[in-house]
C-alpha cells in the first residue's frame, strides 16, 4: 500500500462554485517533493491540511475533519473504463492523496493510517458529491452517479502531523472494533438514511456533522 501521487490545488474559475469569486481549489495536480500536512484547523476558519492547497468556500470544504480527501486509483481506474476510456488523471477528483493498494472506500471510520515516517491520519467520512464537483468533471448527471456508485473515497483528520510525499508506504495501524465504513456512512447520509442510527457505533471518530445527524435521526425515531 502506498501513496501513488500528493495532489495540491490552487484557486481556478468554476461556474458552479460558492467559494468567492467563482473560485474553487477543487483541481488538484500532483507535485514533486514533501509536503507538511498538519490540522488545518476548525471547519470555516481552516482550509486544507496540505501546505500550498487551496480551498475556497470554508463553508462546505476543509477543516479539521477534512483535512485530507483520499481517493484510490483504482477506483479510478473503475471510472475510466465506465466513461468509455476516458483518461482520468491523479488528483482529478479532487483528492489530496491518490492511493495504490488500499480500500480507501471500505476503510473504518476511525481507522489510522501512517503515511511516510510521521503523518497519522484517522478516517472520519465519505466524501458527498456537489454541483462544484460535476462542473469540474464535465461528465450528464454526475452527482447522482458517483452517489449511486457509492465508492466515495475517505476524508481523513490529523493525528500526527508530518510530511509526506509520492511513492510513501501508507500502513494502517489502527483498526476499531465496529463495520461502519466510509463507503456506508456515504450510504446512510444519501440514499439509505435508515441505516444513520448504526452509524453511531463509530462514535467521536465519526465526522461531527454525520454524528449530529445520526444522533437526531435515531431520537426521531425513538
Amino acid at each position: 500500500m502506498k501513496l501513488l501521487t500528493v495532489n495540491i490545488g490552487h484557486l481556478r474559475p468554476n461556474a458552479r462554485t460558492d467559494g468567492p469569486n467563482g473560485l474553487s481549489g477543487i483541481d488538484k495536480r500532483p507535485v514533486e517533493g514533501p509536503v507538511e500536512v498538519r490540522d488545518p484547523g476548525p471547519k470555516g476558519v481552516g482550509g486544507s491540511g496540505l501546505s500550498g492547497d487551496a480551498v475556497s468556500d470554508l463553508r462546505h470544504h476543509g477543516g479539521s475533519d477534512q483535512a485530507v480527501y483520499a481517493f484510490a486509483r483504482e477506483d479510478l481506474d473503475d471510472w475510466e473504463r465506465e466513461l468509455g476510456g476516458r483518461t482520468l488523471a491523479n488528483g482529478v477528483f479532487g483528492e489530496n492523496f491518490t492511493t495504490l493498494g488500499l480500500d480507501v472506500s471500505g476503510a473504518l471510520i476511525g481507522e489510522r493510517w501512517r503515511v511516510g515516517a510521521d503523518l497519522v491520519l484517522e478516517v472520519t467520512s465519505g466524501r458527498i458529491p456537489c454541483r462544484t464537483f460535476a462542473e469540474h468533471v464535465q461528465e450528464k448527471g454526475w452527482v447522482r452517479r458517483f452517489t449511486q456508485r457509492g465508492v466515495t473515497g475517505a476524508y481523513l483528520r490529523v493525528i500526527e502531523p508530518g510530511a509526506v510525499r509520492a511513492g510513501d508506504p501508507v500502513e494502517i495501524v489502527h483498526r476499531p472494533d465496529h463495520e461502519i465504513t466510509a463507503a456506508l456512512q456515504f450510504r446512510a447520509s444519501t440514499t439509505e438514511r435508515t441505516l444513520l442510527p448504526s452509524l453511531l457505533a463509530a462514535g467521536e471518530a465519526l465526522h461531527p456533522e454525520a454524528l449530529r445527524k445520526a444522533r437526531e435521526y435515531a431520537a426521531q425515531q425513538g
